[in-house]
């Protein structure tokens, strides 16, 4: 048996690790697209990197688009078999692959035009909405967590709640080969044990080989401020002393919820100052319904909640916009308020709108409140550019840029540690750090050696190995 790192191997997207057997059969562990890798990023979701027509299962952990993205596009060269996976992440890679297909196809009509003005071949959409609704129909749901199935004679799956987003589960194979039975797990993406919304990541049995992501391998989330009292005093000083616009560039799943839940409990404890908010993102407004569908995710805190407000989700000032034409009357919208858009890494999506339309007035602020790859618009703006380019125009950065650190729905390292406390580490024979970079992962590896853990690699992109 041998594993191969396809994708999120010394970065933090791409998500595609495949195990192949001894007899030839391939288990793909998730099918990301890679996201804000600069001029390459293109040519990266084009290149897999192994045949889709050779790969026998397929699991996926969860539906955010680092890790579901490129499914259409493995079915549409050659994959046909089933995808395994959680019934609330089904219902959230439903939206977001037909919306990842409109993003596609739009892109590609504006580069076309681009092209052909300079003479240029046209290009190709990586997937169409046709495609991504091919796709869905593989997805199949596994009703139960903490429950082995068996998905061939020689592999059992499982899934543990992983506490990221609505159905985010950490996937656990139990592989027989030559009478030998040996467990993998990979920890998907790995929510926190405090969060606002999720139940916290739940155990699992001893594994042989684990892959477990480290995006925040060397950052401890209570280093830095309160989230809810951090997100309020940007509201109070933007739009209340300044007048300003907040614009706070949000993943439609999972952020975009948490800031709701966050500010309809201020308002139900009256520190939510008079202003209007704006979720200016149809995927925003399908993936917060998605939430309200899958009660069984919730915490006890938000179970509470539902005792005593039926949707913890809104509150009065809240607005969804639906029509692009909606979208671009906030531009001239004069009244301070608060625009909730996606997507989270300000790549791609409205939000570049309204980045594009609020960075030159000193009185507006662009808020980041999640994870950005260094090289995305978010990643930019987060390390100080003093000057960005937008769709081809370049806008000097007056608006401040603010950050809020404590709000990822990914665990730091002490989460990635309890996590991992199940686990005898001398019974771990190899733990591979994936999804995270590499200067970050190199720090995580030394903290878990001294957590005893012995064979510790950090793969490269393409890189396979043997598993003893």
């Amino acid at each position: 048996m041998k594993i191969a790192f396809h994708g999120a191997a010394r970065t933090v997207t791409g998500s595609k690790h495949l195990i192949t057997l001894k007899n030839g059969k391939k288990v793909l562990l998730d099918c990301g697209m890679f996201q804000g890798m600069g001029p390459e990023t293109d040519d990266l979701n084009r290149d897999f990197g192994f045949d889709p027509a050779e790969v026998t299962y397929m699991v996926l952990s969860h539906a955010h688009i680092d890790h579901s993205g490129l499914i259409p596009r493995l079915v549409k060269m050659g994959y046909n078999g089933d995808i395994y996976c959680t019934p609330g992440t089904r219902d959230m890679t439903e939206i977001l692959l037909l919306d990842s297909a409109e993003i596609q196809e739009d892109d590609v009509k504006f580069t076309n035009k681009k092209r052909a003005n300079e003479g240029k071949p046209y290009v190709l959409p990586l997937y169409t909405v046709e495609d991504a609704k091919s796709a869905i129909r593989f997805l199949k749901p596994v009703n139960n967590y903490n429950t082995w199935i068996n998905i061939d004679p020689d592999i059992q799956i499982m899934f543990t709640d992983a506490g990221h987003i609505v159905g985010a589960a950490s996937v656990h194979l139990r592989i027989t080969e030559n009478g030998k039975t040996e467990q993998i797990t990979f920890s998907g993406d790995i929510g926190r044990y405090n969060d606002a919304i999720l139940k916290s990541p739940a155990t699992f049995p001893q594994a042989d080989y684990i892959l477990i992501e480290s995006t925040y391998g060397s950052t401890l989330h209570a280093d830095a401020a309160p989230a809810d009292a951090e997100l309020l005093r940007y509201i109070k000083e933007t739009c209340v002393e300044k007048r300003g616009k907040l614009i706070i560039p949000a993943f439609s799943v999972g952020r975009t919820q948490e800031l709701l839940y966050a500010l309809n409990k201020a308002q139900l404890n009256g520190t939510l100052p008079s202003v209007d908010i704006f979720v200016d993102s149809p995927l925003s407004t399908e993936a917060t319904a998605v939430t309200k569908a899958h009660p069984e995710v919730f915490n006890r805190e938000v179970s509470d909640v539902l005792k005593r407000d039926d949707d913890p989700f809104d509150f009065p000032g809240l607005h969804y916009v639906k029509s692009v034409d909606e979208s671009k009357g906030l531009n001239f919208r004069k009244e301070p308020c608060v625009i909730i858009s996606a997507s989270g890494m300000a790549e791609a999506g409205r939000v570049k709108h309204h980045i594009a339309n609020n960075i030159d007035e000193e009185r507006n602020t662009i808020l980041i409140v999640g994870y950005c790859e260094p090289q995305s618009l978010g990643g930019r703006l987060m390390r100080g550019a003093k000057e960005v380019s937008i769709y081809g125009t370049r806008y000097e950065v007056k608006a401040e840029v603010g950050v809020i650190r404590s709000m990822s729905a990914h665990g730091d390292y002490e989460d990635l540690s309890q996590w991992l406390a199940c686990q005898n580490p001398t019974d771990i024979k190899k733990l591979f750090l994936v999804h995270g970079e590499y200067d970050v992962q190199v720090i995580f590896k030394n903290w878990l050696l001294k957590k005893g853990f012995l064979d510790i690699e950090i793969p490269e992109r393409h890189y396979e190995i043997g598993l003893r």
